[in-house]
């Protein structure tokens, strides 16, 4: 079994930052893809940024340049470093883990689909 659990959230004024953390404990898998999700009330989850085992990251186009995610093979942890937040930006941002013991490639191509999430955490960003 593994287990995500996010930490970092928090309530900030517009412009600010923070940096989300999400750990992951369990087995250990050769390849992965870790994102980073968030969802405000009434609206659909929406990909923020992933990262995979090779080091491989995308974006959501109207974060790019705001938004950088990182990853700690070591400590098994990825990272959402937010800056110059906007209301808008107030969600539950959620991390999610695609594992797979197959290296990535012609047989594995990484996130498409994540089986295991945590429970969030939550950013509140006030004009």
């Amino acid at each position: 079994q593994v287990h995500l659990e996010e930490s970092g959230g928090g309530s900030v004024q517009s412009g600010g930052s923070l940096k989300l953390s999400c750990s992951r404990s369990g087995y250990t898998y050769s390849s992965y893809c870790m994102a980073w999700f968030r969802r405000v009330p009434g609206k659909e989850r929406e990909e923020v940024a992933t990262i995979d085992s090779d080091g491989n990251s995308n974006y959501r186009d109207s974060m790019k340049g705001r938004v950088t995610i990182s990853q700690d093979y070591a400590k098994e942890s990825v990272y959402l470093q937010m800056n110059n937040l906007q209301p808008e930006d107030t969600a539950m941002y959620y991390c999610a883990a695609e594992l797979s013991d197959t290296p990535i490639g012609a047989y594995y191509s990484p996130c498409q689909s994540y089986i295991y999430w945590g429970q969030g955490t939550q950013v509140t960003v006030s004009s």
